[in-house]
């Protein structure tokens, strides 16, 4: 099967983000999209409004007759979330459809493209978001495929204009590490940002993620460039040049880094010269490092040095990541999406930074049993830059619970000044009593539908 004979895309978990976006380029190239998920969501709203046929109980006969009838027409994408178990997945498999992953779908769409792929265990999300923004932003005909929604576009998919010769376009693709997903893609350029532990109940051991991001780099195009954050053991696995970058160090870096105003400022530094006097509205000094490496890649892509100050000028970041919730000079709501240690202890470490007179009270709900179990240590050292720690149960997600494994394990060794439990039904009288002027949610889990009712505990009760 090729895009060229299928008229229908069906897709098994199609309120994921990822997933989502790819329902988005095919019903904008003229597909009919209709897809099955869990549970309504915003996304699964939006994605109905603009015309497609989604339902949430698992049931054959809610797949639209056309799609049914007609297999050798309809592409059933997946995501490996759904278990093999599923009635639909089941029929489809036995009647002839030919089901692919979502990665493999990317690859198919990407490798038409000149492909950009962002990959990292962290940081992927912003830095693809970031390297889309500024080709946008500087007229550079592209099309992207993000791992977040937008602020700057409200969306976690761009589409590119027309072109005769779609090698012309640039496609920047989020490229996920989990379920080795980024192992369908054959990027041009391509950008690693971190290779630490995770995703161990997929991978099982820290040397099998470090392989398989050896096997993405090993398929970069001879011609291509990877950049790379400075230390990672990547440079011996690519035909493709290596050019490293980091905060303080490598071909591309930052200089009169400072906080002015609760916004971050820098030099880049890269190898033709510097750009002077960024303004970063994204605060964080890992968004800094970010915006190192896409502008790293901007400029290989032919953007100007003052375009991309301009760009990232005007970057507002993604849903979930350092965003602000609420500011004002009573009280603050900052929520991030972080979900492994080092990202936590970049969020906190930026949070101090920008606030050094506040105490910072942090509410973490822990994602997965695995990745607890696996990182108990690490979050109670990152979440230990704190004053105060409220920790929530584990959230499940695709998990089953496993015997032993509670959020117990991280809260006994948290070392934070405060720190107690909460459950999400009492965490709002809670935060009644506390009125920090400081607070902050942390997590990949459900802890953001609590945002509203927390942002009116903060405002009402000063």
């Amino acid at each position: 099967m090729t895009l060229d004979t299928i008229k229908n895309a069906y897709f098994l978990g199609i309120g994921g983000i990822g997933m989502s976006a790819l329902a988005r380029w095919f019903r904008i190239n003229g597909y009919a999209v209709a897809g099955y998920d869990k549970t309504p969501t915003q996304l699964t709203e939006a994605l109905e409004a603009e015309g497609m046929t989604i339902h949430f109980t698992e049931d054959v006969e809610q797949i639209p007759a056309s799609f049914r009838e007609n297999p050798a027409e309809t592409l059933v994408i997946y995501t490996p979330a759904v278990p093999k178990t599923h009635a639909e997945y089941i029929y489809l498999t036995e009647n002839g459809f030919t089901l692919q992953k979502r990665s493999q779908v990317l690859g198919l769409i990407a490798g038409q493209m000149k492909t950009v792929g962002i990959a990292g265990t962290h940081g992927k999300t912003t830095t693809s978001s970031m390297v889309a923004h500024i080709l946008r932003d500087s007229g550079v005909n592209c099309a992207a495929f993000l791992g977040g929604i937008t602020a700057n576009y409200g969306t976690n998919f761009l589409l590119n204009e027309p072109a005769e010769d779609l090698r012309s376009v640039v496609c920047v693709v989020e490229a996920d590490e989990f379920d080795r997903s980024f192992l369908t893609l054959f990027p041009h350029l391509a950008v690693v940002t971190s290779t630490d532990a995770d995703h161990l109940d997929i991978y099982g051991a820290h040397d099998a993620v470090l392989e398989s991001f050896g096997k993405y780099v090993s398929q970069i195009e001879s011609d291509g460039v990877l950049f790379m954050k400075q230390g990672l053991a990547l440079a011996d696995k690519t035909k493709a040049q290596v050019r490293p970058y980091s905060l303080e160090s490598g071909n591309y870096y930052s200089q009169n880094l400072h906080v002015d105003e609760a916004t971050f400022r820098f030099d880049l530094v890269y190898p033709g010269g510097v750009i002077s006097d960024i303004c970063l509205m994204v605060p964080g000094f890992h968004n800094v490092e970010n915006a190192i490496a896409a502008g790293a890649v901007a400029l290989e892509l032919g953007v100007t040095p003052e375009a991309i100050k301009v760009a990232l000028a005007s970057y507002r970041g993604v849903k979930r990541r350092f965003d602000y919730i609420l500011k004002t000079e009573e009280a603050v709501l900052i929520d991030d999406y972080a979900h492994h240690p080092a990202e936590v202890n970049a969020f906190l470490s930026s949070v101090k930074a920008l606030y050094p007179d506040r105490d910072v009270v942090a509410i973490f709900q822990p994602h997965l049993f695995t990745r607890t179990r696996d990182f108990a240590d690490g979050f109670a050292e990152s979440l230990s830059l704190a004053d105060h720690v409220i920790l929530l149960d584990i959230y499940p997600a695709r998990e089953q619970p496993i015997e032993g494994v509670t959020s117990d394990l991280i809260f006994e060794k948290i070392q934070a000044k405060k720190k107690e439990k909460s459950t999400k039904t009492e965490l709002p009288s809670l935060i009644r009593s506390l009125r920090p002027s400081l607070l902050v949610t942390i997590g990949a889990g459900d802890i953001d539908q609590l945002l509203p009712v927390l942002k009116s505990e903060l405002e009402t009760n000063r």
